[in-house]
């Protein structure tokens, strides 16, 4: 299903963790957006993502993003899937987070969030909703660039305790 942009909003792995974690700031996010008739978007990145730590038997986040992919459902975070053309394209998500990683707006170790940021961009959704520190630190001037020089719509990551404050 693609999405529409307008009252949608795409979820970070980092975001789906801290609602499992039980943490208020993120379950007042999903319930005041949700109330607020806007859909919750999880790109197919975070999905893998969840599903690779939920894997990890030892792994500290095992449990959490087990209850994550549980509870998606549940919390009305749908996961959206990239139609048969923008799978042919995927290679731009790889291409713009290798971008990401050249300009050292993330570190190398980070290249999935610059693939959930282009996956995002494709579902042309204009906000990545994140507690993740990599992303929210990304120079939003030469993110835009990295957006325009790979023919992407720009998708802007934000707090969800500051999308919450700017309802106020």
């Amino acid at each position: 299903m693609a999405a529409s942009p307008k009252k949608s909003l795409a979820l970070d792995t980092n975001l789906l963790l801290d609602l499992a974690e039980g943490n208020d700031f993120a379950h007042e996010f999903k319930e005041e957006f949700s109330r607020r008739d806007y859909s919750l978007f999880v790109p197919p990145t975070v999905v893998a993502e969840l599903a690779f730590f939920a894997s990890l038997q030892n792994a500290p986040q095992h449990e959490i993003a087990r209850v994550a992919l549980e509870k998606m459902g549940i919390w009305k975070c749908q996961p959206f899937a990239l139609s048969s053309t923008q799978l042919a394209i995927s290679a731009i998500s790889i291409r713009f987070a290798t971008r990401l990683m050249d300009t050292a707006l993330i570190p190398e170790t980070e290249q999935n969030d610059g693939k959930i940021l282009a996956q995002t961009s494709l579902a042309r959704i204009p906000l990545l909703v994140t507690s993740d520190k990599h992303l929210l630190d990304i120079d939003e001037d030469t993110l835009l660039l990295a957006f325009n020089e790979s023919d992407l719509v720009p998708v802007h990551p934000a707090h969800p305790k500051k999308l919450l404050r700017a309802l106020r």
